[in-house]
């Protein structure tokens, strides 16, 4: 008898989609309006501030023959103007584009012409019309390189220094690598893990160093976390779907020294945009440190390439296209990083790049994991990755 009421009751009929989307916007709707509500009586608070909160970030000197350019930003809450610049503790005339007045997150750049000295230091003060100074100091005056092609030749050539031929002599490892045992190939599996956990935890560190750089606005520290988060989540959704589409073990190794090589090439890409900045900056020796260092560096990351298709047959046509994958990203990196280096865009390139290598570091351990299954050796496992997290950190020393 139950059953058959069950029977005769009517199905509930799904909304139609203009309730539906009302349902949604409701809540919406009714915080929008309590935020009003706030914002026009402040919960009945009658208190101001004790001093006016202007906040201007500088986030770029461009020095040229004919004097200072300071690409600012407005990062306060409120709108600001520009009404001074002193430069040396001299008032100094400057020519604001497009205008002195500053709404939030506008950009604006102060022209300043100044007959500088190469090499000597200066210090530029901007004071806005709440008096409120923001200082910009230049440690040693260097005409910013201009984009001609000479220079763009020569960032190219520092690109292919640090990230291509490393990776290409790391590459050479492969025919030594065919020859190794089952507990030998597996000790370099491990060695990738360690490699790569180093790679990723230099990544994230460099990340949050620049996170504290970062105007407040744009949130240094939620832009390392997306680029982390969501760069190891989309590589993991690739590698599920391509488990489930390939049977063939050779292709699944493939593809796990190319996500190898794209984890590697973005890392490359924060390495070129730190070299690229340091010689806009006219920081030679720093630049030339970074190279050699890079370069002793680097050639790890070939082994990681090659690891996991030692037991294949790969065409050196296909390794060499997996070397430019991981190496040239650094021509690219010093190209932005000596034009128009972004800390942005640095740390989240950076964040993306350890993203990357933290996830394909994953992929492997499942690998190595399933070795184990037909050849335990834990010990081997172990001491691949201490000992690839301890080469990274040597020749971390002879960069840092």
């Amino acid at each position: 008898m139950a059953e058959s009421v069950a029977a005769r009751r009517p199905r509930p009929t799904a909304p139609s989609p203009l309730r539906m989307a009302g349902l949604f916007m409701l809540p919406l709707v009714l915080l929008a309006a309590v935020i009003a509500l706030f914002v026009t009586t402040n919960a009945g608070l009658d208190l101001e501030a004790p001093a006016p909160i202007n906040k201007l970030d500088i986030e770029r000197s461009v020095i040229g023959p004919e004097g200072f350019h300071l690409n600012v930003r407005n990062v306060g809450p409120r709108e600001l103007t520009i009404a001074q610049v002193i430069v040396n503790d001299a008032v100094w005339p400057a020519l604001v584009d497009p205008g002195p007045t500053l709404g939030r997150l506008d950009r604006a750049t102060i022209n300043i012409q100044y007959a500088w000295v190469k090499a000597e230091p200066y210090e530029i003060k901007i004071i806005t019309s709440d008096a409120i100074p923001i200082v910009h100091e230049i440690p040693a005056a260097f005409e910013t390189p201009t984009p001609t092609w000479e220079l763009l030749l020569s960032f190219t050539a520092i690109g292919v220094y640090v990230g291509v031929i490393p990776v290409a002599l790391g590459l050479l490892w492969y025919p030594a690598l065919r020859s190794v045992g089952r507990r030998a190939f597996t000790f370099l599996m491990a060695l990738t893990v360690g490699l790569l956990i180093f790679l990723g935890i230099d990544a994230t560190s460099e990340a949050i160093e620049l996170t504290g750089k970062i105007a407040s606005p744009f949130q240094g520290m939620a832009l390392v976390g997306l680029g982390i988060v969501l760069t190891a989540l989309l590589l993991e959704a690739i590698s599920r779907r391509r488990d489930a589409t390939s049977r063939s073990e050779t292709s699944q190794r493939l593809a796990i020294a190319s996500t190898i090589a794209v984890g590697i090439g973005a890392h490359n890409l924060g390495e070129g945009l730190a070299i690229g900045a340091a010689y806009a900056l006219g920081e030679m020796a720093l630049g030339s440190f970074l190279v050699v260092g890079f370069v002793i560096q680097n050639i790890t990351e070939g082994l990681g390439v090659v690891a996991p298709i030692a037991r294949d047959r790969p065409s050196w046509r296909r390794l060499a296209v997996l070397g430019l994958i991981a190496g040239a990203p650094a021509i690219v990196g010093t190209w932005i990083g000596g034009f128009t280096y972004s800390l942005p865009l640095g740390a989240l390139f950076l964040a993306i790049g350890a993203g990357a290598v933290f996830q394909v570091a994953w992929e492997i351990g499942r690998l190595i994991r399933k070795d184990a299954v037909r050849d335990p050796a834990p010990f081997v496992a172990f001491s691949g990755v201490a000992a690839g997290m301890l080469v990274m950190y040597v020749t971390g020393l002879l960069m840092k």
